[in-house]
């Protein structure tokens, strides 16, 4: 019997969490899908507008209802049995004629808890395949290496959100709250209200209109203003001796590279004054409580990790992580972007953000999983290296996706469509009929979170319950039962793959116990009870650990590190042909690849397609005035898009939202160029040059 064969009831009125970013907004559904905002922590009782919309993804007519099976190059609908034995039968070919890594898997970060968890148990269990990853490597994991490398351990936020409120100062670096995370921007009133909050960002965003100070460098030289501001510190007498020298390692090989970068020398490279370089430093410096956080713009590089690890120093040298009151921190952007990176479905990672390389932990997920350590695959390649190895001769033949739209989403996006088509077998389970999907020789049609319950863990590590407040269209099933329904084909004992959220959340306690990430203490009834629990929670009555580093850091020395980090530029900086600088990033009404908001129609009418924002001169160079289609052109492909000009631009950048779909794709020009560490994509800088539409 299947979950969705033994649903629990619906009271008329449940309290849940939105199905979109990482800030998990609390709000309350009735049972006829109507959502109205609540009080919580994060929130504050506010939503933003794809919030107060949301309950129209569960009306949408643009819904599937019923698996689909590709005839004749057409899609036609089929029944469950038939598509689920159909793509069993086609995994055991593939894998009995090319081996067992010829099978791929594909997450996302929207997915919960319980799914990215048992997707991952169905890779290294049922397909025995070290071919998964997920499309948080696009996201957030340049953020996860530098905090690994620097503290120990990656947790976003490793304090409360509301610690944010009574800031003096806030360093917002690469992120645009205002626009993707609306109530986040609650929590920055006091430093923006006494003078504190700094954006840097190359965009005069909406963010950025309610700065104190905004620093504005070219894009790709966030590592450069970071190296002088950290000058400044040091120059001006504002190190914080005592912490460097109790709490920190690494700092004399991190000040020779820095001692090079001198606010004036900084200037030169970003475009920032010296003088509002050494401003930051001091507003640092002289505030009482004080934070440091970065976003995608400071991540997505080549670059990437070494960009987040020189902010991070520039915050070791001022004494904040492990105070109480300042710190360090990482804004995640998918709704369960945290507890999606944590549980399995990264290519290098067990279940309790364990490496897959560690033999202890091989040995503990081989017991609790009941199968031989021998048997667990090892790690295999980051998620664009993934797409990019499709239907080639060592690569995979056949590729499953769950949560996830990489036709839109990925970098290079033309050449991955091109590997998509070369599969012997693509599988997808969906919501609506998303891009990939439609590429998909079988789609499998599944809840969404209001019709299913799960848990997410949000930006600040805190375990939360969503819970099924709606009955979910017939004919349609939750993922973890396509997992189990595809595992129990595939020969995996029944009881192996459970189907009910609350028995798989059981077992991910069970296998993240004694890893970092332990969640082996949480449990759905204390999440029920409302308990504020954030990881780890190391055993039943265990309160959580909401601020992390206090007393030390997760280094066997208890000691913070230092990274010596040096700027090098984009990868792929502006020259004669293409000589302007291409951005990509959110816009407030749409999430992600935009397959869930561009089928809610007021999302959809108030941005319908893609725009190019431009400053007046650079397209009047280009012969193109406001309003008119251009097109962005760069080595790897174009995007036509409509010219929106904005005098606050750079003359040398031209953004792109990344949420639609066909030539409108920002990710036809993007660089697929990957951080070495991260394995991020590069899509925050590619070199373009902006034509006129014939």
């Amino acid at each position: 019997m299947t979950s969705m064969e033994s649903p629990a009831p619906i009271t008329e009125l449940t309290e849940s969490h939105c199905p979109y970013c990482a800030l998990q907004c609390a709000m309350t559904i009735s049972s006829a899908g109507a959502v109205s905002p609540r009080m919580f922590p994060t929130n504050q009782g506010g939503l933003c507008q794809k919030g107060w919309t949301s309950s129209g993804l569960l009306r949408s007519p643009a819904r599937l209802t019923t698996p689909l099976v590709r005839a004749r190059g057409m899609l036609r609908p089929a029944g469950w049995e038939e598509a689920l034995d159909l793509v069993a039968s086609r995994l055991t070919e593939i894998q009995a004629q090319h081996g067992r890594d010829a099978v791929a898997v594909f997450g996302g970060g929207g997915l919960t808890n319980e799914k990215a968890y048992l997707l991952g148990k169905f890779a290294r269990v049922a397909l025995r395949t070290s071919r998964i990853d997920y499309n948080g490597r696009f996201c957030m994991s340049s953020a996860a290496s530098a905090g690994l490398r620097a503290f120990g351990l990656d947790r976003g936020l490793p304090f409360p959100l509301t610690d944010l409120g009574e800031a003096d100062v806030v360093v917002l670096v690469g992120a645009n709250p205002a626009e993707t995370m609306p109530p986040f921007m609650r929590h920055l009133r006091r430093a923006a209200d006494g003078g504190g909050l700094v954006v840097v960002d190359p965009r005069r965003t909406l963010t950025a209109e309610s700065a104190s100070l905004h620093l504005a460098p070219a894009p790709g030289t966030d590592l450069a203003l970071a190296l002088g501001i950290l000058h400044s510190t040091v120059a001006d007498g504002l190190l914080d001796e005592n912490y460097v020298r109790r709490r920190t390692t690494g700092f004399a090989d991190a000040w020779r590279v820095a001692a090079a970068y001198w606010p004036e020398r900084v200037e030169r490279i970003t475009g920032v004054a010296a003088a509002d370089q050494r401003r930051v430093a001091d507003l640092i410096s002289t505030a009482r409580r004080a934070y440091v956080l970065t976003g995608r713009g400071a991540e997505q590089h080549a670059t990437g990790v070494d960009t987040v690890s020189a902010w991070i120093n520039l915050a070791l040298a001022h004494g904040l992580p492990g105070n109480f009151g300042s710190g360090y921190g990482c804004l995640t952007g998918q709704g369960n972007g945290q507890g999606g990176r944590e549980h399995g479905q990264k290519a290098d990672q067990l279940p309790g953000y364990r490496s897959i390389r560690d033999p202890q932990a091989r040995r503990h997920m081989a017991a609790v999983w009941g199968v031989r350590e021998e048997e667990l695959p090892g790690p295999g390649p980051s998620a664009y290296e993934l797409l990019d190895a499709l239907g080639t001769p060592e690569g995979p033949k056949a590729l499953l996706v769950f949560g996830s739209n990489p036709a839109v989403s990925a970098p290079r996006v033309a050449h991955v469509v091109d590997r998509l088509s070369t599969l012997d077998l693509l599988v997808t389970a969906d919501l609506v009929l998303s891009e990939t999907s439609a590429l998909a020789d079988v789609v499998f049609p599944v809840t969404q979170w209001a019709e299913e319950d799960g848990t997410m863990t949000n930006l600040e590590g805190r375990v939360l319950l969503r819970r099924r407040a709606v009955q979910p269209p017939e004919g349609v099933r939750t993922d973890l039962d396509v997992i189990a329904g595809l595992a129990h084909r595939l020969g995996a004992p029944g009881d192996r793959f459970p189907t009910d959220p609350e028995a798989v959340f059981a077992e991910l306690g069970a296998a993240s116990r004694g890893g970092a990430a332990d969640y082996s203490g949480v449990g759905y009834e204390r999440l029920k009870a409302g308990e504020a629990l954030y990881w780890p929670v190391r055993g039943e009555g265990h309160p959580g650990t909401p601020r992390l580093f206090t007393d030390s850091f997760a280094h066997p020395d208890g000691r913070a590190r230092f990274t010596a980090v040096d700027h090098t530029g984009p990868a792929e900086p502006a020259d004669d042909d293409y000589p302007l600088t291409a951005t990509t990033g959110r816009v407030l009404e749409h999430y992600q690849s935009g397959a869930q908001t561009r089928v809610i129609e007021e999302l959809k009418a108030a941005v319908g397609a893609v725009f190019v924002e431009v400053h007046p001169d650079t397209a009047a160079r280009a012969g193109l005035a406001d309003g008119e289609l251009g097109k962005v052109v760069s080595r790897r492909g174009e995007v036509v898009a409509r010219v929106r000009c904005v005098p606050s631009a750079r003359p040398d950048v031209v953004f792109l939202p990344f949420h639609f779909p066909g030539v409108q794709r920002a990710n036809l020009v993007t660089n697929p160029a990957l951080d070495p560490m991260s394995r991020m994509p590069e899509f925050k800088v590619c070199a373009v040059r902006l034509e006129a539409v014939a």
